[in-house]
């Protein structure tokens, strides 16, 4: 089984993130997707997060009627701040060693990876694959410690769309980078105007926007508690 591992805070889950699920299981062969809700980001303030468990319902939610994707509650209930590296290794564990891992991470939190928890140890137990983001260019991964070189050419044909992915040697399993169509969907927008009052219908999934009004989520600025 390949299954793609697609962690974040999902504050909340939008049409893009199901957007970016479909093509990447779609482009790289993958047979399901594993949303994971993260429940305190180790590089994110916890202030602007709704709770854990209304995160992982939305995402729950938003995926029930598609059996390509999936839901993890690894890092809701392990306690303290959650680093991938212990993720993987329960994943592993829970999964079997019949099943191929395929970190699926977008290029702006993939410039930090150096920086992660053990960086080393977790390019041994899975694949990594490295979304596109907008605003942000492939050829940045030439600054990245840790990385092999990837061709010039080839790092500029993937940020002009001549081509769609690049497959390089990276620890034991390789690095994939997917140039995906760009997706103007943010959580972010989408906070701000449930705050204003104005529409999210064609961002949202219908159940994930009844969801919000029924627990009245993001009518106020929580981003505030952080300053």
């Amino acid at each position: 089984m390949r299954l793609g591992l697609l962690g974040g805070s999902f504050n909340p889950v939008h049409n893009g993130h199901l957007a970016i699920a479909r093509q990447t299981r779609e482009a790289i062969g993958l047979d399901q997707i594993l949303f994971i809700p993260t429940s305190h980001p180790p590089h994110k303030p916890s202030g602007s997060l709704v709770p854990a468990q209304d995160r992982y319902e939305m995402v729950r939610l938003a995926i029930a009627s598609n059996p390509s994707l999936a839901i993890s509650d690894v890092e809701i209930r392990r306690p303290g701040k959650s680093y991938s590296i212990d993720t993987i290794r329960l994943l592993q564990q829970e999964y079997g060693a019949q099943t191929q891992l395929f970190f699926l991470i977008g290029l702006d939190a993939f410039l930090d990876f150096p920086s992660w928890r053990e960086p080393l140890t977790l390019l041994e137990l899975c694949q990594f694959v490295v979304l596109s983001r907008p605003g942000l260019s492939f050829r940045s991964l030439s600054t990245v410690a840790l990385l092999p070189p990837i061709p010039y050419p080839s790092l500029a044909d993937l940020d002009a769309g001549r081509i769609s992915r690049i497959e390089a040697p990276l620890g034991k399993h390789g690095l994939t980078c997917l140039k995906l169509p760009p997706c103007p969907i943010s959580a972010s927008d989408i906070r701000s105007r449930i705050r204003q009052g104005l529409p999210v219908a064609n961002l949202l999934p219908p159940l994930v926007e009844s969801y919000i009004l029924q627990h009245h989520l993001y009518q106020e600025d929580r981003d505030r508690t952080n300053s």
